[in-house]
């Protein structure tokens, strides 16, 4: 209870010295941000993104999964009535990052993390959950077959180093495909 107190005080100091009224619902840069739930590795943080900048889409690993195409769909709809379709213009970052959990439930809970995929134990491997470099891969090819995707969209692979605070590109910015 004692920490929900100072997240209570923290707001109301954010209120008072941080709130920014004016801002959309589209993120300014036009931009989206596929990344872990992982503290250590919060995209505000490791992106110094200002308020607004950027969507930020959180799941275990940061991965392109069955519920991340449809939170994309709803957000798609979303920025339509917002006034700011998704897509041309629009930047989709894959952030992945060094010493992932997700590996703990690769060896200890292959069903569930399969489950969480939308995939069969089997198909696991192809997904490269122990190594974040070939894995943003993975899920930037993910990205560029998906249909229903807008293809005006760039698409980066990005892996933060948790050890170093830095993010080597390792898939370079190119349009998920011709609009």
């Amino acid at each position: 209870m004692d920490f929900l107190q100072t997240l209570i005080q923290r707001n109301s100091e954010f209120a008072t010295t941080g709130f920014h009224p004016d801002l959309k619902i589209i993120p300014s840069q036009k931009t989206l941000i596929l990344g872990c739930v992982d503290p250590r590795v919060d995209p505000m943080d490791v992106l110094k993104l200002a308020p607004g900048e950027a969507a930020v889409i959180r799941n275990v690993g940061g991965r392109v999964n069955p519920a991340l195409f449809e939170t994309m769909a709803i957000l798609g709809t979303v920025s339509r009535v917002g006034g700011a379709a998704v897509g041309l213009g629009w930047n989709l970052i894959v952030l992945h990052h060094t010493d992932c959990g997700i590996s703990g439930c690769y060896h200890h809970a292959p069903a569930l993390l399969a489950k969480h995929m939308g995939v069969s134990e089997d198909d696991l491997a192809a997904l490269q959950i122990d190594d974040p470099y070939k894995a943003v891969g993975v899920d930037v090819a993910a990205l560029k077959a998906n249909p229903n995707l807008p293809g005006g969209f760039t698409v980066t692979g990005l892996v933060y180093d948790v050890a170093t605070g830095r993010i080597d590109t390792v898939v370079p910015a190119s349009q998920l495909r011709p609009e």
